[in-house]
């Protein structure tokens, strides 16, 4: 803050540094920011930070923003990521306005850049196939060598480039390379492919082409016909720069765009690459594009995250040259600060278990109220029904608690959220010692949660009404990577390890809370042990969808008990799968499930 005239000082990233110093010495009048997306696959959060970036960088400087679909690969594009990709941008906030464009709608303007470029001497017809084109470019430590075809004149460059317009030549016959240096230290300059054959339909120009411009080609033309100013990507692209400013350099454009780089944005223990997800849809392993456990905008969007907590994450994140990841907790936090707030708080019970008020009176319902959110008072408060039966949450009833465990025990006077203090004074077990009831008795004089005495207790616990209480489909969430063993292996290639339970989660909430240990079988099928309900297989199809088996217990080992929860899942070589339990030792399960 400056003392003398009170205004705050923010501080600015270097992009930001860059384009006011572009603008004070008059490079460029007004600022033109683009988001050029391929159509091969949905977006993922990474991609939200140069969304928000380039918008918002057009938006604070009073410039525009583009909308730009890079569809120069037929092969892999869909009108499906078309859409979705739009959805997406304008979920987040990015206005585009009247600028949408495509790639494609360049093709004609691209094909002359070559041209010139071959009337310039700077390109020519190559015969290599992408095998020799590997091998003639040289390595890091050993110069190229020129293609035979560099010695081409300009006439029969033009009549060639010309036959494969027309289609005269089968796909990877022929290519047009730019021609730089092939002694360059920068691989990328050592005559980069250009424009090569593909005889495929396109999504948006159908049949007319069967020649496409490569996209390190394509892309510095689309960015100065747009009239972009600041092209802004990641750093992978940090060498390709040099190729990006000779094409727009040799193409003589008046006003050239300046490209300039940024660091990804990284989140552990989560796939993130979009050649990564597809694989994960395509082999059935996720449940689509928008799977709530992936980090694609729209599986974030189905999840619940809003647009205002991606900003603040990508806020936090920062924008810089140096590489770094960010804890998928820093993502989780975001949402919560956003939801904290704004949201309305609900009472639900994952896994129930009956709390009887022995005192209260029989039959009695009263309506209590309870506020929306503690944190805002504009959201108000509803009226919630209480009676002598309700459900809390088994985890919070222990008969034998530990330390420090300040809910329900007997003897223990607890807090039911907005409604009363109450002190357990039991409970009762079925036959095989489950507890299925919790004993209580309440003060009437402690009503909305504070008792007039003055007395205090360390434990506030919901609860909703056992008569009035509506069932619910509840989905809890758990990665789908083991993060013990990571994503990635060494070579980039995304590890085979997917955590099992993240593959489950969604299907019954019995197993997002209860599941103590599982085991992947030589079959592929996996073991679940849970603390209450027994042993569970999960039955691999020939789709890797799985179906679910519930095991019987043997005979005389009850290993299901709260005090003998199962521990470990093991099979041995004869391929028999044994249970380790708490308190009830080492048990064989018996072979035939219950039912499915």
């Amino acid at each position: 803050m400056d003392n003398n005239s009170n205004e705050e000082v923010v501080s600015k990233n270097f992009i930001e540094q860059i384009i006011e110093k572009d603008l004070a010495e008059g490079v460029y009048d007004e600022i033109c920011t683009r988001f050029p997306p391929e159509p091969n696959g949905y977006l993922h959060i990474g991609h939200a930070k140069s969304i928000l970036l380039n918008s918002g960088l057009a938006k604070k400087y009073n410039g525009t923003f583009h909308l730009r679909f890079d569809d120069t690969n037929p092969m892999k594009e869909d009108m499906e990521f078309v859409e979705s990709i739009k959805e997406d941008v304008k979920w987040l906030g990015a206005d585009w306005g009247d600028h949408l464009y495509f790639a494609s709608d360049y093709f004609d303007q691209m094909y002359e850049a070559a041209v010139k470029l071959i009337k310039k001497g700077k390109a020519y017809v190559s015969d290599l196939s992408a095998e020799q084109i590997r091998e003639y470019r040289g390595s890091l430590t050993e110069p190229g060598k020129e293609d035979p075809g560099s010695v081409r004149s300009v006439e029969e460059n033009l009549a060639l480039f010309e036959d494969m317009k027309a289609g005269k030549y089968e796909d990877g016959s022929k290519v047009l390379r730019a021609r730089i240096d092939m002694a360059s230290p920068n691989i990328n300059m050592r005559d980069p492919v250009i424009y090569r054959v593909a005889h495929m339909s396109h999504q948006n120009t159908g049949d007319k082409w069967c020649i496409y411009p490569m996209y390190d080609f394509a892309h510095p033309i689309e960015d100065a016909i747009e009239g972009v100013t600041h092209s802004i990507c990641t750093l992978e692209f940090e060498d390709h720069r040099p190729l990006y400013d000779w094409v727009v350099r040799e193409l003589e454009y008046p006003h050239p765009p300046k490209q300039i780089e940024f660091a990804k944005l990284y989140l552990t223990n989560v796939v993130t690459g979009k050649r990564y997800i597809k694989k994960l849809v395509e082999q059935g392993i996720v449940d689509g594009w928008d799977d709530p456990r992936l980090v694609s905008i729209a599986a974030l969007r189905r999840r619940g995250f809003t647009p205002e907590s991606i900003k603040k994450f990508v806020e936090l994140c920062g924008i810089s040259k140096a590489q770094s990841s960010a804890d998928y907790a820093m993502l989780e936090y975001c949402i919560r600060e956003d939801l904290k707030a704004k949201a309305p708080r609900m009472m639900a019970i994952l896994d129930p278990v009956k709390l009887v008020i022995d005192n209260y009176p029989e039959g009695q319902t009263e309506m209590l109220p309870v506020v929306n959110n503690p944190e805002n008072e504009e959201l108000g408060s509803r009226e919630v029904p209480f009676g002598k039966e309700l459900y809390i949450e088994r985890d919070d009833f222990m008969e034998e608690p530990p330390k420090k465990y300040f809910r329900m025990f007997p003897g223990n006077e607890v807090r039911l959220m907005s409604a009363y203090f109450v002190k357990c004074t039991g409970c009762v077990k079925d036959e095989n010692g489950k507890v299925v009831e919790v004993h209580c008795t309440y003060d009437p004089e402690s009503r909305g949660g504070n008792s007039p005495d003055g007395r205090k207790v360390k434990g506030t616990i919901h609860w909703v009404n056992a008569e009035q209480s509506v069932k619910a489909q509840v989905r809890l969430y758990e990665n789908i990577i083991d993060e013990e063993k990571g994503v990635y292996n060494e070579d980039g290639s995304l590890k085979g390890y997917l955590d099992p339970a993240g593959n489950i989660s969604t299907q019954t909430v019995a197993f997002s809370k209860n599941i103590y240990c599982f085991m992947e079988d030589n079959e592929g099928d996996i073991w679940m042990g849970s603390k209450w309900d027994g042993v569970f297989r999960l039955k691999r199809d020939g789709n890797n969808r799985f179906k679910i088996q519930k095991f019987a217990h043997e005979e005389g080992n009850p290993y299901s008990l709260s005090n003998n929860s199962i521990y470990a899942i093991y099979q041995d070589s004869r391929k028999r799968i044994w249970i380790a339990t708490y308190g009830g030792g080492l048990n064989l399960l018996q072979e035939t499930p219950e039912g499915e």
